[in-house]
Parts: C-alpha cells; sequence; structure tokens
C-alpha cells in the first residue's frame, strides 16, 4: 500500500502475484517399475509450482498409452493387466505456462517366461544339403537359448553344426542352427530351447529324408533333340512323297506313255472314218 500523508490522508493499494516454474518432486514420484506380465500398475508424477502444474503422460518413443490414446492427463497413469507391449520408457510432463516446462522419465519393464514360435516345423532335406533351422522367442529377462537332440544332447559349434542368435527387439530374439552337411543322423529331430528365471519353453523341428537328388544331367534336351530329328526326318519323308519334282521317275514315264498312247488311239480313229468315208464315194459312183 502506498500512503501519503495530507488531510485527508490518500491511499492506493497494489497486489503482487508471485509465479513459479513447476518442479518434479522425487518423492512421491514413481521410479523404474519391475512389473510381471498380467498384473496393474500406477506410476505417479508430483509436480509443484505457481499456478498449479498440469501433468501429461505420454509414451518416449511414441505410440498408444492406451486405445486410441497417445497421451493422458493427470498425476497418476493407472495402466490394467500390463503385457510386454507396455514395456519402455514414459514421460510425465509438468507445464503451468511459466517456462521452463519440465519433465521426468520412468521406464516400465514387464517380466514374462519365454514364449517359442517356429514358422517351419517339419523340414525335407537329401544327405549333404546345407540345412537352416530357425526358432524364434520372446521373453525378459532376455533369456538362455540353446539347441538340443531328440537325446537331450547339446549342440555347440563344431566342423558340422553353427549355432547363432540375433536380437530383433527389446525381447525378441532369432535362435538359428545351421547344418553344414546334412547327415544320416540328423534326419531326427531337434529342439530350440529358451529359459529365464520365470520359466522354460522349447519349440521342435523334425527333418525328413528326401528321395535322391536329381542329377544335373540334362537328359530332357537329348530327348528333345530327338524328337526334333524324328519330326524333320518325317517333314524330309513327307517332302518326298509330295516333291513333283521327285516324280520324274517311274510314275513321270508312265504318264508319257499313257498320253502317247491316247493321241495315237485318236489318229487311227480319224484315219478310219476318213477311210470309211472315202470307201462309201467310191461305192456310190460305181453303182451309178
Amino acid at each position: 500500500m502506498c500512503q501519503v500523508n495530507t488531510d485527508p490522508m490518500s491511499s492506493i493499494t497494489g497486489f503482487l502475484k508471485v509465479v513459479v516454474p513447476p518442479d518434479i518432486l522425487d518423492y512421491p514420484t514413481s521410479t523404474d517399475m519391475v512389473v510381471r506380465e498380467g498384473s496393474n500398475v500406477t506410476l505417479r508424477c508430483a509436480a509443484t509450482g505457481t499456478p498449479e502444474p498440469t501433468v501429461t503422460w505420454r509414451r518416449e518413443a511414441g505410440g498408444m498409452i492406451r486405445q486410441e490414446m497417445s497421451s493422458i492427463e493427470g498425476p497418476e497413469l493407472e495402466i490394467t493387466r500390463v503385457t510386454r507391449v507396455h514395456m519402455g520408457p514414459y514421460l510425465c510432463i509438468a507445464s503451468n505456462g511459466v517456462p521452463p516446462t519440465v519433465s521426468k522419465r520412468i521406464v516400465l519393464i514387464v517380466h514374462f517366461k519365454p514364449m517359442v514360435r517356429i514358422e517351419n516345423q517339419l523340414m525335407g532335406a537329401y544327405e549333404g544339403q546345407t540345412l537352416t533351422l530357425e526358432c524364434d522367442s520372446e521373453a525378459f529377462p532376455p533369456p538362455i537359448t540353446y539347441w538340443i537332440r531328440s537325446w537331450n544332447e547339446t549342440i555347440t559349434n563344431d566342423e558340422n553344426y553353427k549355432v547363432d542368435t540375433f536380437a530383433k527387439k527389446k525381447y525378441e530374439v532369432t535362435m538359428r542352427l545351421i547344418i553344414k552337411s546334412v547327415r544320416a543322423l540328423d534326419f531326427d529331430s531337434f529342439r530350440c530351447v529358451a529359459t529365464n528365471s520365470l520359466g522354460q519353453t522349447d519349440g521342435k523341428i523334425k527333418i525328413y529324408k528326401l528321395d535322391d537328388q536329381p542329377t544335373t544331367r540334362k537328359s530332357g534336351v537329348r530327348r528333345d533333340s530327338k524328337k526334333k530329328t524324328d519330326r524333320n526326318y518325317e517333314k524330309k519323308a513327307a517332302g518326298m512323297k509330295d516333291d513333283p519334282l521327285l516324280k520324274g521317275g517311274d510314275s513321270g514315264d508312265e504318264l508319257i506313255e499313257f498320253q502317247s498312247a491316247t493321241a495315237s488311239s485318236a489318229l487311227h480313229r480319224h484315219l478310219f472314218t476318213n477311210l470309211g468315208i472315202t470307201a462309201v464315194i467310191l461305192a456310190v459312183g460305181l453303182s451309178t
């Protein structure tokens, strides 16, 4: 209040509003959390400031927190029946219009026992062929993986087998077994095993023997060539029958003889006719 000592006294009153940027308290704000798959979880974010800040939850990598909801407002984030897709970092963001806006990162870790998925459970092969077997496993904590035979012998890297594991996602791996040269004893079942602190799961792939591998000799080409030769021979034979130049042997002679005989017969008929007419004229003349 500002006052002036006059008669009468004069004064004026002013109001001062102090704003405070937001801040996130370490307590009772949640820290990184580990939960079992299928359980319920609540993440908390305690923020202070003047005016009172608004808290917004988002996933650090983007995506949906709930169905068709990429962000949720409120000091608490509740997730029921947690699954592995909920695993990852979350951000609680506090803002009240007074810069700067602050945030805190909370990582949700979901534990679940291994599961195994196999695309080809039955595979055929020839002896001596190189063959690759694959299994996909999901588990967290990350599993220990290995391959075993039907009689529970663990397969290790050697001159005929190669075992590899590749990480695909934060909780998914691919197990691969390469058989460099299939032998008779490999026509059997192989099992891929994944195990962690929550359990163990395996999958089975059976290899069966195919018939002998076909030879690389192109016998079909020879057969086609032979067929082509036979067809060419038939075409040539047909051409010899139809070619009029090739008929100039006996058939041509017979045709010429026939034409000569026909011409001779016509000449004889013509002569006989003329002789008959002459004889008739002579007989008439004598009778007169």
